[in-house]
């Protein structure tokens, strides 16, 4: 089979397409194959950093083609058999065609849908989907979504308007991106580097992290909340916090996926009826060769994806 390894040369970094034999599920796994791969922003991150070769994880979808040893106990496989599609996250070698996907991070995908719509709606979904409801929301209440353009800040946007949030604002670094955004339900546009990003907000979603964590912070209304689920890390000064009576929460995916099973499965079922309600609206930038995984990477690291990338064997 094909795959993309991450190699270092000489200190730079390099994605390398390799011939490789098919993967081996183990017990509560599924061995898949490969029909779409959605690249994430924290597998990027890791890859530029190059402190040296990193697993490359991503959403698959696909066609299961073989289950690991399970009898329906927590972690087996009976729920899926030979023949299913699937997607979900995989942490390691998704950029293949074949991956390994664990049970729990998998799910089904309806008939109708194609698996690069399953990559760009699921995984994103459930992380905007998850932050949208951490910051309890009331109606009326103002949102601003960092990284709008993004595959998670598109239907972050898209949540919040359906939400019945009073302002949904989208936050971008390119100008460029402004209509696109606002064609997915913003109000208004701010950039990065505005002064004040058009503050206060009673919510903020942030996908950044990094630098951008401190001014989201200080954008907050009195008794706001900024939810995170970046990659991006970042420091916040709890005086900042103290000064606003204000909220700090983290959200991830998979800390629910595996311990809340019950809360997790809702919010899938409810992803699939607002995307057959078209209240949200999966965007996808571009279908990329699985071979040119690098020019993919590209894409997100010069920030000019509006919605998910997408790798396809």
């Amino acid at each position: 089979m094909l795959r993309i390894r991450h190699d270092i040369d000489d200190g730079h970094t390099a994605l390398r397409a390799e011939e490789a034999a098919a993967p081996t599920p183990g017990a509560g796994e599924l061995l898949v194959r490969v029909e779409a791969v959605g690249v994430t922003l924290p597998t990027v991150r890791k890859v530029r950093e190059g402190g040296g070769p990193v697993p490359l994880g991503g959403e698959v979808a696909g066609r299961v083609v073989a289950t690991g040893p399970g009898d329906g106990a927590p972690g087996g496989n009976a729920a899926f058999a030979v023949g299913d599609r699937v997607t979900g996250l995989c942490f390691a070698d998704a950029y293949a065609e074949f991956a390994v996907l664990n049970t729990a991070m998998a799910s089904r995908i309806p008939d109708d849908a194609t698996a690069v719509e399953a990559v760009a709606l699921v995984r994103s979904g459930l992380v905007a989907c998850g932050a949208y409801e951490s910051a309890r929301v009331e109606p009326g209440e103002s949102v601003l979504v960092t990284a709008a353009a993004s595959g998670v800040g598109t239907l972050a946007l898209q949540y919040a308007r359906a939400g019945g949030a009073g302002r949904v604002v989208a936050a971008v670094g390119n100008p460029a991106k402004d209509d696109f955004v606002r064609g997915l339900g913003a109000d208004e546009v701010v950039h990065y580097d505005d002064a004040d990003w058009g503050a206060p907000y009673d919510v903020i979603l942030d996908g950044v992290g990094g630098d951008l964590l401190a001014p989201a912070v200080r954008a907050l209304a009195t008794g706001g909340r900024l939810v995170a689920y970046s990659s991006g890390g970042g420091t916040v000064e709890a005086y900042e916090l103290l000064l606003r009576g204000a909220s700090l929460i983290g959200f991830q995916m998979r800390a629910v996926a595996l311990g809340k099973p019950d809360v997790h499965a809702r919010r899938l079922r409810e992803l699939w009826q607002l995307r057959d309600a078209g209240t949200l609206r999966p965007a996808v930038h571009a279908e990329i060769p699985l071979a040119e995984a690098a020019r993919a990477h590209a894409v997100i690291e010069q920030r000019r994806n509006l919605g998910k990338v997408v790798l396809v064997p």
